[in-house]
């Protein structure tokens, strides 16, 4: 068995042509190590240094020079209209939801809890299909994600049952220290 080809590089948002394509929902998009089919059958594995955000139009380069172009799948989404958008989107990212936004409406993936909020604050709901491209996050890059913690890595603290929300939206290289001490005697 051959080894398949490996895409280690990115490129942003590249105009022009590719060799090939690969269409992927949002959350498919979002990768680190992964073995993907492009539209036109060619079998490849994407080894990124770190977990990336991959979004239309970006280009993977494979090792042998060939390029394949991000496309955003169509999904199942909300669109979301309504006379007070900008409250409505502030409910929404409260709730570290991925949102696109566009004039006049809101595009959301599709979640009944937070459908029934948005309907509760007069929102008004119409299922789509179509690709989702949500804002990045606060730093203008990358996208935000609610940091459920189910990857690893070391905050440099310990929590020991202590209650601590860490919502946070920033690259994680989390070498960050938050300047408290906890007082255990280690």
């Amino acid at each position: 068995m051959s080894a398949l080809p490996v895409a280690r590089e990115l490129r942003l948002n590249v105009d022009g042509r590719a060799d090939d394509c690969v269409t992927l929902t949002y959350d498919a998009r979002f990768l680190r190590r992964k073995r993907l089919v492009s539209d036109g059958g060619l079998a490849f594995l994407v080894d990124l240094a770190r977990t990336t955000s991959l979004n239309e139009g970006d280009v993977l380069v494979l090792e042998d020079g060939l390029t394949v172009k991000i496309r955003a799948a169509d999904e199942p989404l909300y669109e979301v209209t309504g006379p007070d958008l900008v409250r409505i989107a502030w409910h929404v990212g409260n709730r570290h939801t991925p949102c696109q936004i566009d004039p006049g409406r809101l595009v959301i993936q599709r979640d009944h809890v937070i459908r029934d909020m948005l309907e509760r604050l007069g929102a008004e709901i119409t299922e789509i299909e179509e690709p989702f491209l949500p804002e990045g996050g606060a730093y203008g890059h990358g996208r935000t994600h609610s940091h459920s913690h189910d990857h690893p890595h070391d905050h440099g603290h310990h929590h020991h049952g202590h209650d601590h929300d860490h919502h946070h939206d920033h690259p994680h290289d989390h070498g960050h220290h938050h300047g408290h001490d906890h007082g255990h005697g280690h």
